[in-house]
This record gives C-alpha cells, sequence and structure tokens, in this order.
C-alpha cells in the first residue's frame, strides 16, 4: 500500500461538486455547521457555542492533515466555493491497510444527491489512489439515511454494539459498517 500523503493535498471535484481542504476562510460556515443540532443528531459530539470552537478545529484538522494523520475536505458547491459539509479519512491504519470514513452535510442541502456525490468522490479516492484494503463507518443504528447510504456503495454492517457510547447523559448504540475494495471495484 502507499503511503498516505495529503500534501499537496488532494483536491476533488464533480459536475456540481468540490471537495477541497479546510481553511480559515471557512469559519463561518464550519461555525454555522457544527453549532446546528441536527447536524450532529446522530453524532457523540456537543454543538459548538462560538466562532472560536470552529478556529481551533479547522487548525487541528489541518495539523493533522501536515501529519498525514487525516484527510479531511470541505464539501462545496463549484457554483460558490461555500463550505456546505465535510467528509474525513481517519483512523487510518497504514498495517492494516484500512481507515474510517466520516461526513456531514448541512440540512439545507440533504436530500439533494450531493452527500451521495461526494462519498463516491472519497471511495474512489480511497481505493482507486490511497489503495486501501478496506474502509469502515461508525454510525448511530437510528440513522437510518446514513445507513442507506454506505448500504448504496456496498458497505455492510459487521457489528452492533449495546450502548457502548455514553454522551450527553445517555448510552448510545453504534453500528460498525465497512467496505472492501474488492468489493467497491466491481
Amino acid at each position: 500500500m502507499p503511503i498516505v500523503n495529503f500534501t499537496p493535498f488532494p483536491t476533488m471535484a464533480t459536475e456540481r461538486l468540490v471537495l477541497r481542504q479546510l481553511s480559515l476562510a471557512d469559519l463561518d460556515d464550519v461555525y454555522t455547521l457544527r453549532a446546528n443540532p441536527s447536524v450532529s443528531k446522530y453524532i457523540a459530539r456537543d454543538h459548538y457555542t462560538n466562532k472560536e470552537e470552529a478556529r481551533g478545529f479547522i487548525n487541528k484538522i489541518n495539523t493533522s492533515i501536515s501529519n498525514n494523520e487525516t484527510g479531511y475536505w470541505a464539501i462545496a458547491l463549484k457554483t460558490d466555493n461555500r463550505l456546505i459539509g465535510t467528509c474525513c479519512l481517519w483512523h487510518i491504519s497504514k498495517e492494516n491497510s484500512r481507515a474510517e470514513i466520516g461526513y456531514e452535510l448541512h440540512p439545507d442541502f440533504q436530500g439533494k444527491g450531493i452527500m451521495r456525490e461526494a462519498l463516491g468522490m472519497l471511495l474512489n479516492y480511497c481505493f482507486k489512489t490511497v489503495e486501501l484494503h478496506s474502509l469502515e463507518a461508525v454510525v448511530d443504528p437510528k440513522n437510518i439515511r446514513s445507513i442507506q447510504l454506505l448500504e448504496k456503495y456496498g458497505f455492510v454492517r459487521e457489528a452492533y454494539f449495546k450502548e457502548n457510547t455514553y454522551f450527553s447523559g445517555k448510552f448510545k448504540d453504534t453500528a460498525i459498517y465497512s467496505l472492501l475494495s474488492k468489493n467497491f471495484l466491481k
């Protein structure tokens, strides 16, 4: 497997979207995305309450990118290059040729095929450019739309953990979905 190298950072594009590196110019949009309770409804993380949290997040992500630990893309429409969501490749295991993917999209843009388009680009990058053997996605089992999206690309449920995550005063279940490169490349 080739060594993951995010320098220069890989920008990807489709007819409607650009996946590009986050920058401090995205500060307002990152804050808006991560302060929105419906975006993180199924994610165990606190909502942002100020823009300094967004600034710290962008700086942390870009440091992680320069250390080749994480690939984190802003999802932007080609028409205005404004961040409307994100997708990432993280928990990269070079020894196992495996990584985890994640994604989020502002509710105003959900239900329009945008995440399906962005995820398709990310999967192509992971399997064809980086040549990973497999990917995993950690999902709240109640997030039916995310599970349906993963299954459209061939992900299968590998595990289901009951009440394994404690957040905001309650325990939540977690499902793990995975995809082997040979099943994606068919």
